[in-house]
C-alpha cells in the first residue's frame, strides 16, 4: 500500500499537517501542494480550529520542491498550484506554526516567515539555492527575508546560496525557538498548548491586526515571483531543446 504523502490529524482545536515522504526527505510534489492548500483553506473557515501545525517525518522538515516529480506536471499547472499553496499561507487567518525537525530547503524555508511561530531543531539548517538551480526565489522571500534579516543577509541567502544554521536563524528572527533535537516536540507542544488555551478572539484579532498591512503586498509579490519563475523555466526548457 502506498504511503500517504501528507498525514492530517486533529487534536482539539489544533490541526496537524505532517509531510510524510521521509525517503524523499519530504520533498514537495504536486499532490502535497494541492493537499496542504486544501487543508489550510478548510481550516481557515473551520470555527473549531485555532491552530495549524506543520512538521515533517524523519530527519528533514522538507528538501523543498520535488523537481523530478515536477517534470511530469505542466509548468502552468505547477505554477498555479504553487501560487495557491503560498496564498493559503498568506491568507491563513488562524495561528500557523512550523515545527522544523530538520533541514528546510527552498519553498520549505521561504514559507517560514509566513508562519506565526517557528520552532526548530538544532539539527536544522535553512538553504535557498535558487540561483544555483538557475531559478528565482519564491514564497514571497524577496520581501520577507529582507524584512526579517536585512538586505545584506537576504542577498546572501537568495543570491549567494548561503546555508544558514539554526542558531543564525534564531539570531535573525527567521525562527522563534531553538531546541535540542530530542526535546523539540515536547518543548514546542508546551508552547502550542499554551496558545491553544488562550482566548481565540483575542489571539486571532491580534494576528489579523499584525498581518493585515502586509497581506496585499505579499499576494502581489507572490504573483510577480511566480511570473518570473515561469518565464525562466520556459526559457530554460526552450534552450534545452535547441
Amino acid at each position: 500500500m502506498e504511503q500517504e504523502c501528507v498525514i492530517e490529524e486533529t487534536k482539539g482545536n489544533i490541526k496537524i499537517i505532517t509531510l510524510n515522504r521521509p525517503r524523499k526527505k519530504n520533498a514537495i510534489n504536486n499532490e502535497i501542494y494541492i493537499r496542504v492548500t486544501k487543508i489550510l483553506n478548510d481550516a481557515a473557515t473551520d470555527d473549531e480550529i485555532l491552530i495549524v501545525v506543520l512538521t515533517g517525518t524523519g530527519d528533514f522538515y522538507s528538501s523543498g520542491n520535488d523537481f523530478n516529480a515536477s517534470n511530469d506536471v505542466p509548468v502552468t499547472d505547477l505554477s498555479r498550484n504553487l501560487r495557491e499553496f503560498i496564498n493559503a499561507f498568506i491568507r491563513f487567518p488562524k495561528i500557523l506554526i512550523a515545527i522544523v525537525n530538520g533541514p528546510a530547503i527552498g519553498i520549505a524555508a521561504t514559507t517560514l516567515p509566513l508562519c506565526d511561530f517557528v520552532f526548530a531543531s538544532e539539527n536544522a539548517y535553512f538553504y535557498t539555492p535558487f540561483t544555483k538551480l538557475r531559478i528565482i526565489a519564491e514564497g514571497c522571500s524577496t520581501v520577507t527575508f529582507p524584512k526579517l534579516m536585512g538586505v545584506r543577509r537576504a542577498m546572501e541567502m537568495l543570491i549567494m546560496n548561503y546555508k544558514m544554521s539554526a542558531q543564525e536563524a534564531l539570531n535573525c528572527g527567521l525562527i522563534n525557538y531553538l531546541h535540542k533535537n530530542d526535546e523539540l516536540h515536547v518543548k514546542a507542544w508546551d508552547k502550542i498548548t499554551e496558545i491553544s488555551n488562550l482566548s481565540s478572539d483575542s489571539v486571532l484579532t491580534t494576528k489579523r491586526l499584525i498581518r493585515k498591512f502586509d497581506m496585499d503586498k505579499l499576494l502581489e509579490t507572490n504573483i510577480l515571483e511566480l511570473q518570473e519563475l515561469q518565464r525562466i523555466v520556459k526559457y530554460s526548457n526552450l534552450n534545452s531543446k535547441l
